[in-house]
């Protein structure tokens, strides 16, 4: 694990439950973070990067470095033959992102790449309510996330103010991963966006008080053409106070249905028939997904998918979500509707399934 800031302790978390995946080493710029990770795990060596990406016994990097900094360090880890699983977004940009995938492809490497929320009950009991024509032909879907910004809590909120940062490509991966996963692939964009204050003020941790400049937009708006056909309305805000919309609706000809916020792997799926209208929303039993599933999961599915097969929190589909989120900030930078240059396919639907009870290849 390249990386051991706030989220890490997310993936250590789940990393020792999962049949498929032995952490063996850390490290981080700082190597005390590092160091401190080691001491308070069993059986984990803190090392310097060049050492981890040195070492013949370490055959998958986990980075969750910053993301001005997730294609680099892709970069590096591929070059040393080894597959990688990042944090989210792939690359701050589609460019470093697509020499990522070629590298890897060139080397013979995997990659994949966060959020693997979408592989939980939550999206995966909707995803199969979609494919099992519960709702009829989709027609549209909303995704609403509003915040008033992540430094009233994060001790080190910089990198969500520059690029590669932002309400879009911080918080949008979930969102628009778990529209991907739901509706398929997006073939054109409209976007609208704005940028309301100038400096943000930390609000926690040692550098409280310290105001952080902000040097992208906040508020992000636009309309997701799905090749489908179908239209997703996005919202992604570090500015609005709070919202009580659902995190995502998805609306078809027979039914709508209300889904879980995309950040977590489980939650409750409603469903509002217009044959049962009588009975109001009623709870979907979760019927698809990853049972207590937690960050990682992604890197577990990966790892446990054959050679030849496609794991399902892929380089292609992250690639995709990251295109489909540049060119919707280019469309509200140039006003005008912006094609989507990528494809990714669907991503296997994951059974109802305890990973634990999967056998290692």
């Amino acid at each position: 694990m390249i990386g051991c800031g706030a989220i890490a302790s997310q993936y250590l978390a789940t990393i020792p439950s999962l049949p498929s995946i032995r952490l063996q080493a850390v490290a981080d710029l700082d190597h005390r973070r590092a160091v401190a990770v080691a001491e308070s795990t069993e059986n984990i060596r803190a090392m310097t990067v060049d050492e981890l990406l040195a070492d013949p016994d370490i055959d998958t990097v986990l980075n969750l470095t910053i993301p001005a900094a997730h294609a680099e360090v892709a970069a590096q880890a591929i070059a040393a033959g080894k597959h990688v699983y990042g944090e989210k977004p792939l690359a701050a940009d589609t460019a470093s992102a697509r020499h990522v995938l070629d590298l890897a492809q060139h080397a013979g490497v995997r990659v994949g790449c966060a959020p693997d929320t979408v592989l939980g009950t939550g999206i995966q009991t909707a995803r199969k309510a979609v494919d099992d024509g519960l709702i009829g032909r989709p027609i549209s879907a909303v995704a609403t996330m509003v915040t008033p910004g992540h430094e009233r809590w994060h001790p080190n909120p910089d990198f969500y103010y520059v690029p590669g940062g932002g309400p879009l490509l911080d918080m949008g991966p979930y969102y628009v991963t778990a529209l991907v996963t739901l509706l398929g692939p997006v073939s054109s964009v409209i976007g609208a966006a704005s940028h309301t204050r100038a400096h943000r003020i930390i609000g926690s941790g040692p550098r409280i008080g310290e105001s952080v400049p902000v040097s992208v937009d906040t508020h992000v708006t636009g309309v997701l053409v799905h090749d489908s056909g179908a239209l997703s309305t996005l919202i992604m805000s570090f500015d609005a106070v709070n919202t009580r919309a659902s995190n995502i609706e998805v609306h078809g000809e027979a039914a709508s249905l209300t889904v879980p916020d995309p950040n977590y792997f489980d939650g409750d799926v409603s469903i509002y028939t217009l044959a049962g209208s009588d009975g109001g929303w009623s709870t979907l039993p979760a019927s698809a997904g990853y049972l207590g599933a937690g960050r990682g999961y992604g890197l577990a599915d990966m790892a446990l998918t054959p050679a030849g097969e496609q794991h399902r929190a892929n380089g292609q589909l992250a690639y995709h979500v990251l295109d489909v989120m540049e060119s919707l900030l280019r469309s509200a930078a140039e006003g005008v509707s912006v094609p989507v240059q990528s494809t990714a396919e669907r991503p296997k639907a994951v059974p109802l399934t305890s990973l634990s009870s999967l056998a290692v290849p």
